[in-house]
C-alpha cells in the first residue's frame, strides 16, 4: 500500500540519488585549480557521470524485476554513497573519476524507485505516483547545482560530496525501514532478464514509439541546455554565472507539470498530456527564438520559454512512463530500462547537435534544430496514438500493444 508519507520518502530518495550526479557541475573550475588539471579534464567529470548513469540504466535497472526491491534499493543507495565518499576524500583527479563513475552507475536506484511507486499505487493512481516521484527527481537535480555551489564556497569542493554521501546512507536506512518487500517478477538469471528486456522491444510496438517519443523530446530540450550558457553569457544578454544559474531555476515549473500529467494519465487523458507536451515544445522554441531575435531581446521571455520547455517535456515524460509501465506490469523495471536508455541517448544526441548548430549558425540555427526535434516528437506521437487506438479495438487488447 502506497501511503502519502512513503511516496514522499521515495520522491526524496529519487531526488537525492539523481541530484548527486549534478553536484560537480558548479565545482568544475575549482576542482581544476585544486587538482592541477585543465578545465577540459575537469569538465569531463560531467561526461563520466552521464556515461556511468547510462550503463546503470542498461545493466542495473533490470535487476528491479529479478531481485527483491527493498534490499536492492538499500544496496544501490549505499554503493552510490560509497562513490560520493570516494569523491569527498579524493586526493587526485584519477580517484575523483573513479568515485564519480561508481556514484553514477548506482544512482540509477532512482529508476528502480519510479516503477516501484507505480506498482505500489492503488489502481487508477499509478500516474499520480509516478508524477510525484518524478517531481522529486526534477527538484533534486535543480537544487543540487545551487546548493552544491553555495556549500563549496563555505567549506570547499569536497563538502558537497560528503553531504550527499551522508544523505544517501540515511536514505538507505529509511528505505530499508519504510519500503515493503516485493516479489521478484522475472524468472531465470541475470542474462535471461537482460535478453527478455531486448525481446520486449521487438514484441511491443508502443514501447518503441514511447521510447522514441521520450528520446526526441529530451533531445530537443538538451539542445537548449547545451547552448543556454553561450547565449546568456554573450553580448546580447551579458549575464553572469550566478544569473545564468538562476535562470535554470525556472525549470522548477516542470515539477508541477509532472504531477499534473500524472493526474491526467490516471483520468485516462495520458494521450492528451503527451500531445499537449509535444505541441508545447514546438511553441516554446518559437518563444525562445523570439526572445533573442534581432529586433527583440527579452530576458523575461527567455526565462518563460526555458521554464515552459521543461514543463512540456515533463508532460511528455510522465505520460510516457505511465503508458510504458502499463504495457507489461510484471516487467516494469525492464521496460523502464529500455525507455530511460533511449531517453538519455536522445539527450546526448541533442547536446551534440545543439553545440554543432551553435557553432554553425548561432541562436537561429539552435532554435531551428530544437523546433525540428519538436516536430519529430509530434509525428511519433501521432503514430503512437494510432497504435493505441488500434490496440483498444483489438480483441488481443493490451497484449497487442
Amino acid at each position: 500500500m502506497l501511503t502519502r508519507p512513503l511516496l514522499l520518502v521515495m520522491a526524496l530518495a529519487t531526488g537525492l540519488t539523481v541530484g548527486g550526479n549534478y553536484v560537480n557541475q558548479p565545482l568544475l573550475h575549482t576542482i581544476a585549480g585544486d587538482l592541477g588539471v585543465p578545465d577540459g579534464r575537469a569538465a569531463a567529470l560531467v561526461t563520466v557521470a552521464q556515461v556511468a548513469y547510462g550503463l546503470g540504466l542498461l545493466l542495473v535497472v533490470p535487476l528491479g524485476d529479478l531481485l527483491e526491491r527493498r534490499r536492492l534499493l538499500t544496496v544501490l543507495a549505499l554503493l552510490a554513497a560509497a562513490g560520493h565518499a570516494v569523491c569527498a576524500l579524493a586526493p587526485n583527479y584519477a580517484v575523483l573519476v573513479v568515485g564519480t563513475a561508481v556514484a553514477g552507475v548506482f544512482s540509477v536506484a532512482a529508476q528502480v524507485l519510479v516503477p516501484f511507486a507505480a506498482e505500489l499505487a492503488e489502481p487508477g493512481r499509478e500516474g499520480r505516483a509516478v508524477g510525484t516521484v518524478m517531481s522529486g527527481l526534477l527538484i533534486g537535480a535543480l537544487l543540487a547545482r545551487s546548493v552544491s555551489g553555495a556549500l563549496a564556497e563555505v567549506a570547499g569542493w569536497h563538502a558537497p560530496y560528503a553531504v550527499v554521501a551522508a544523505g544517501l546512507v540515511l536514505i538507505a536506512l529509511v528505505l530499508r525501514w519504510r519500503l515493503p518487500r516485493s516479489v521478484p517478477c522475472s524468472v531465470g538469471g541475470y542474462r535471461a532478464t537482460l535478453r527478455s528486456g531486448a525481446r520486449l522491444v521487438g514484441e511491443l510496438p508502443r514501447l518503441r514509439t514511447r521510447a522514441l517519443l521520450g528520446g526526441l523530446g529530451f533531445a530537443g530540450v538538451s539542445v537548449l541546455f547545451a547552448t543556454t550558457t553561450f547565449l546568456l553569457a554573450g553580448p546580447r544578454f551579458g549575464m553572469s554565472e550566478l544569473q545564468i544559474g538562476l535562470v535554470g531555476l525556472a525549470g522548477v515549473a516542470g515539477a508541477a507539470m509532472a504531477s499534473a500529467a500524472g493526474r491526467m494519465a490516471d483520468a485516462g487523458r495520458g494521450q492528451l498530456a503527451t500531445g499537449l507536451g509535444a505541441v508545447g515544445l514546438v511553441f516554446t522554441w518559437g518563444l525562445l527564438g523570439l526572445s533573442a531575435s534581432t529586433w527583440l531581446t527579452s530576458a523575461l521571455l527567455f526565462v518563460l520559454g526555458f521554464g515552459l520547455a521543461d514543463m512540456f517535456l515533463q508532460a511528455v515524460q510522465v505520460s510516457n512512463q505511465n503508458a510504458v509501465y502499463g504495457l507489461r506490469p510484471e516487467a516494469r523495471s525492464r521496460l523502464n530500462s529500455v525507455y530511460m536508455t533511449t531517453y538519455f541517448a536522445g539527450g546526448a544526441l541533442g547536446s551534440a547537435v545543439g553545440s554543432a548548430a551553435w557553432s554553425a549558425g548561432g541562436w537561429p540555427a539552435v532554435t531551428a534544430v530544437g523546433a525540428g526535434f519538436g516536430v519529430l516528437t509530434i509525428l511519433v506521437w501521432l503514430v503512437d496514438l494510432r497504435l493505441d487506438r488500434a490496440a483498444r479495438l483489438s480483441p488481443a487488447g493490451a497484449g497487442s500493444r
